[in-house]
């Protein structure tokens, strides 16, 4: 499978409903990076009328694992795959669309490698950013993701 946005969005709806009706959605990926739009409104708000912070790590911990599942597509070996840690830091209420940015695609490739080649198993961190539509920062989130060659 090829991944490309649409495909994303359908595999969201199919596998992650909760993302998918709360707005996440995958508008671009390649080889190096993914970013996903999520707009505010009323069904994913919190009672302070911005972006509920569940949504927004939905919205990035999708460019960081599209970029992993995409990786461990491509290697063509069975690895499981699972975020163990996440740490997220909010530094801006958000409010209108907020786009989630990961940009570290040959990092995360390097890493899958490392997983076929290893018995034991790897764990790693990345980071997306999420930004305003005014170009400003409302969130930085961290996720260590841990990959298992499969038996």
């Amino acid at each position: 499978m090829k991944f490309t946005p649409k495909k994303l969005n359908l595999y969201l709806l199919k596998e992650l409903p909760s993302a998918y009706l709360a707005g996440v959605r995958v508008t671009q990926i390649d080889n190096q990076t993914c970013t996903v739009k999520v707009r505010h409104r009323w069904f994913n708000q919190n009672p302070f009328k911005s972006l509920y912070f569940a949504v927004q790590n939905m919205g990035a911990e999708m460019t960081t694992g599209a970029l992993v599942m995409q990786s461990v597509k491509e290697s063509g070996v069975g690895i499981s795959m699972l975020v163990l840690h996440q740490k997220s830091q909010f530094t801006k209420k958000a409010v209108g669309t907020i786009s989630f940015h990961c940009d570290q695609g040959h990092f995360i490739k390097e890493k899958v490698k490392e997983a076929v080649e290893c018995q034991e198993g790897v764990a790693f961190w990345v980071q997306s950013k999420g930004v305003d539509e005014a170009g400003d920062t409302v969130g930085i989130y961290d996720f260590e993701w841990t990959l298992k060659k499969r038996q």
